[in-house]
């Protein structure tokens, strides 16, 4: 019987399932499934809104690498559900950047007095 049990157990995959719900907002679950479970399997266990974030254009990934719903499932995989950028990272840079001005950010923005500019 104890053999039984054994291969019941090694026959479960042990999955972490990650959704960023709002800005700094991140859900986790973890997730035990049989060996085969592919991702959309996966997300109906999960019962995390289906068809509402499909609306929501959330893109599911593991291990941050976009994934189709037929991808099968391995031990210790991470599902991550990500939405697109709202603001590209550069335009946000330059604008940080533009509000505090050239001369108060940057790797040369605290100078000794009397040092020459860009040391």
């Amino acid at each position: 019987m104890a053999n039984e049990k054994t291969s019941d157990v090694k026959d479960m995959l042990d999955i972490t399932a990650c959704l960023a719900t709002g800005p700094r907002d991140v859900t986790e679950r973890q997730l035990q499934v049989p060996q085969g479970t592919t991702l959309a399997q996966a997300l109906a266990l999960l019962q995390w809104g289906g068809d509402d974030l499909v609306a929501n254009d959330v893109q599911w990934c593991i291990w941050g690498k976009l994934t189709q719903s037929d991808h099968v499932l391995r031990e210790q995989d991470r599902i991550e559900g990500v939405r697109p950028l709202k603001v590209d990272p550069k335009v946000a840079r330059r604008e940080r950047f533009k509000g505090q001005g050239a001369k108060t950010a940057g790797l040369f923005a605290s100078r000794r007095a009397g040092a020459k500019p860009g040391y």
